[in-house]
């Protein structure tokens, strides 16, 4: 029996905005349900208000801007909050002042516009594939992120949803890690071939952070295999490099809404959930056993957005064997960009007190080259 025409499907996708959604299960139904088929491609969309596009273009452009302030404040080595340290010390709202301020200046200029040159091109990935299959997507919202040792917490475009089938998901999910490690690499090896190696001074304290295996691997190939208790120390492009490859390695992790999670859910349809509940359950254990919170904040966001990824519009579309072959490949990207430990904070050591000496006998002065070159490079 003929629908109303008022009632019709449309059949065709509706111009809508950012906002617009499709009506989706919740996390306890099956999709589709018993004896129903799978979704079509032509469903109804509900139209949303939303925001002037020259608004969202400004709100793009400011955060832009104050996300390229912060990582370049990050890049100085810009410490907010030394004044909880040390009251009475010299301000560090610019970086250490016993580092040139011209070198300062030149070490924020680099880190910021290599990082968030990775940051752009990943955003850019997804926004273009998203065009590219005529799916509503917004320009890049850059988060800044003052407080954090990066300057940002990385970017995200919004989406339409009820726009996307199983291959168009697949596309724009991957097409974003792919594109921001085109450029974290290079950057990353460029830093590695600059980096020193040296000791790390037992009797200072020393912020390190946990190289992925890619990482180690550029560090083996280009310094070959490290002294004990020697690591490299970071400049400007080895770090941003780090940053570009952990955020790509964090949002590879194979759940729900994030780019791992787009990705599983097209090589294996429903059946992903159960890699989401087990990479979550092994989280939750390691943190657990080992005490590390260091993804503890992530673990419960990750939670609260939930495990089950939402049905595309069309999950009966076959991807292709070279789809299948990429996918798994970008997975175990997975594998090589992540780390478990993403920043360590060695203490100082605590030194026997010395005997008391003897009178007369003079006092033995013992200097620290290694430390202060550390403090020097810092």
């Amino acid at each position: 029996m003929p629908m109303p025409p008022e009632d019709r499907y449309h059949e065709t996708p509706l111009p809508l905005p950012e906002s617009a959604f499709l009506a989706g299960p919740s996390a306890d139904e099956e999709w589709p349900p018993l004896g129903h088929p799978a979704p079509s491609r032509h469903l109804a969309r509900y139209p949303a208000p939303s925001p002037h596009p020259a608004k969202a273009l400004v709100v793009a452009g400011l955060l832009f801007a104050a996300t390229l302030a912060s990582t370049f404040l990050a890049g100085m080595g810009a410490d907010l909050f030394w004044w909880l340290d040390n009251p009475l010390g010299p301000p560090r709202w610019l970086g250490d002042p016993r580092v040139p301020l011209e070198r300062r200046l030149a070490n924020g200029a680099t880190f910021s516009s290599a990082l968030m040159l990775i940051l752009l091109c990943h955003e850019l990935g997804h926004y273009i594939q998203a065009r590219r299959y005529r799916i509503p997507a917004s320009l890049p919202f850059f988060i800044p992120m003052p407080i954090s040792p990066f300057g940002t917490m990385g970017a995200v475009i919004v989406q339409a949803a009820g726009y996307a089938d199983r291959k168009a998901m697949f596309d724009i999910a991957i097409s974003g890690p792919l594109a921001g490690l085109l450029v974290a690499l290079p950057v990353a090896w460029w830093g590695v071939q600059q980096a020193e190696v040296m000791e790390i001074p037992a009797n200072v304290a020393v912020m390190q952070y946990g190289d992925p295996l890619i990482i180690k691997a550029m560090v083996r190939v280009v310094h070959g295999p490290l002294p004990p208790n020697h690591d490299v120390v970071l400049n400007p492009l080895l770090f941003a490099g780090w940053v570009g490859i952990f955020l790509t390695g964090l949002n590879l992790l194979p759940v729900s809404q994030l780019d791992g999670g787009h990705i599983m859910y097209g090589l294996l349809g429903r059946r992903a959930h159960r890699i989401a509940w087990g990479v979550l359950a092994a989280g939750g254990i390691y943190m657990l056993v080992t005490g590390d919170q260091s993804y503890g904040l992530i673990f419960v966001l990750l939670l609260l957005l939930g495990v089950r990824h939402p049905p595309t519009t069309n999950d009966r579309v076959p991807l292709g064997a070279g789809r299948v072959l990429l996918g798994w490949f970008t997975m175990a990207l997975f594998l090589v960009c992540f780390t478990l430990r993403p920043l360590t904070i060695h203490v100082p050591q605590q030194q026997p007190r010395p005997a008391p000496r003897p009178a007369g006998q003079p006092e033995l002065l013992v200097s620290m080259p290694g430390a202060a070159k550390w403090e020097r490079t810092g």
